[in-house]
């Protein structure tokens, strides 16, 4: 029986945000899709032991969940006709299921229904963890530093926006693929970012939320291979990759041309590599190809002064070209400082910080610490790295910071 319960949890691992995906199409609504799987895990349990495990699990628990369901409102109908009559209707035109049919396509058709553009992007972002990744409420909460009622409202509220928008759960048509892919890019890029770099707390990552980006983003460019989804998936490779790097033991940020490059992981930056090949070879490389174009180049030297710094900026050149921010400035001045000099650089961020949109950036205040620090220039270094203390969140951050300021002159 044990190990009844063990093959149970590891099908329920691997396989339940597929069942309760397609389960969400069968009977339209997420709730009682949710309810449909653990009454299907359940009747694993019971019926197993005896009929032995089916020869595709995931089918057989799509058809008793379905099964289940539509038991279910079917029998609550009869016992109060008025308020079920929706439910009764539910179950009439629930469509069919084969369980030769792919699963994996409805994976595809929930990450586009959880990214609509008609959600909020908070929302979109709250959503997709829970319903296609599976966290709970409480770790999404504890990720995004929201309260966990909070969070729970936003789910419900979304949900309650795709029902009664009757937004189709679909993979939109290709005339309207590109908009709809942006979105779903964006909620897998913001979700990445939290893991790979915290926007604020205790830790520095969370790798249960990068990891889930990427899991997600490999499923995209299996199912979708676009060349922005194999960029987007290139860019989290290559940056995951240095994941055992960015940190010491006691949790302290470690900059890039400090970190121990022999501890990056080669298996995912290969991976990482070929991802960003495959983009770059289609002619159609957008923002996310081009920085993970960027990420390749770090990841290919073997040493901080043995990065192509020249390429670098010339990538960042083209990057403002498509998709000109700030920020993208302030790293394009970055790399121009390690390829002209410090002052060079400094020049750039100082017009930068002069027109105001990074003024409450704390990575501009401590670009501009760095530089006046490697011009020995203390005063400036010393106003600039506590402008950054003051705005930077993060705990592993600040320390940081503070260990810089304090090893000033």
């Amino acid at each position: 029986m044990n190990e009844l319960h063990a093959t149970v949890d590891a099908i329920y691992r691997r396989d339940s945000r597929r069942v309760f995906a397609t389960l969400i199409r069968l009977l339209g609504d997420f709730d009682l899709a949710e309810e449909a799987l653990h009454d299907a895990f359940k009747a694993a349990i019971e019926q197993w032991p005896r009929d032995g495990v089916p020869a595709n699990p995931s089918a057989w628990l799509v058809s008793a969940g379905r099964f289940k369901a539509i038991d279910g409102i079917r029998r609550r109908a009869r016992f109060s006709p008025l308020d079920d009559e929706h439910a009764e209707s539910v179950a009439d035109d629930a469509p069919g299921w084969d369980e030769r049919e792919e699963l994996e396509d409805d994976r595809l058709r929930l990450i586009f229904t959880c990214c609509h553009p008609s959600l909020a992007p908070d929302a979109q972002v709250a959503l997709t963890l829970r319903e296609v990744c599976g966290l709970t409420t409480e770790e999404i909460a504890s990720a995004f530093l929201t309260p966990a009622p909070t969070l729970a409202q936003r789910i419900v509220r979304a949900k309650g926006k795709i029902r009664d928008a009757r937004i189709p759960y679909e993979v939109p048509g290709r005339n309207e693929l590109p908009a709809r892919l942006d979105s779903v890019l964006r909620v897998l890029y913001l979700v990445f970012n939290e893991g790979y770099s915290a926007s604020s707390g205790a830790a520095l990552t969370r790798h249960d939320v990068s990891g889930e980006a990427i899991r997600l983003g490999r499923l995209l460019v299996e199912l979708l291979p676009e060349p922005e989804a194999m960029g987007l998936l290139a860019l989290m490779l290559l940056q995951e990759s240095r994941r055992a790097a960015r940190s010491g033991p006691d949790g302290s940020l470690i900059v890039l041309d400090e970190q121990d490059r022999t501890l990056w992981n080669h298996e995912i930056i290969v991976e990482g590599l070929q991802q960003v090949q495959r983009a770059l070879e289609s002619r159609r490389a957008g923002p996310y190809t081009i920085q993970a174009a960027i990420a390749a180049v770090h990841a290919e030297a073997a040493s901080s002064g043995a990065t192509d710094w020249a390429q670098i900026v010339g990538l960042y050149d083209a990057l403002a070209r498509i998709e000109p921010s700030p920020v993208v400035a302030l790293n394009r001045a970055v790399a121009v400082a390690m390829r002209d000099g410090a002052q060079a650089g400094l020049a750039l961020v100082d017009a930068l910080l002069e027109q105001g949109e990074l003024k409450s950036y704390h990575l501009a205040h401590a670009a501009r610490a760095d530089l006046c620090r490697r011009l020995e220039r203390w005063a400036d270094a010393r106003a600039a790295y506590e402008s950054a203390l003051a705005l930077a969140r993060q705990e592993p951050e600040r320390r940081f910071l503070q260990r810089r300021l304090d090893e000033l002159p």
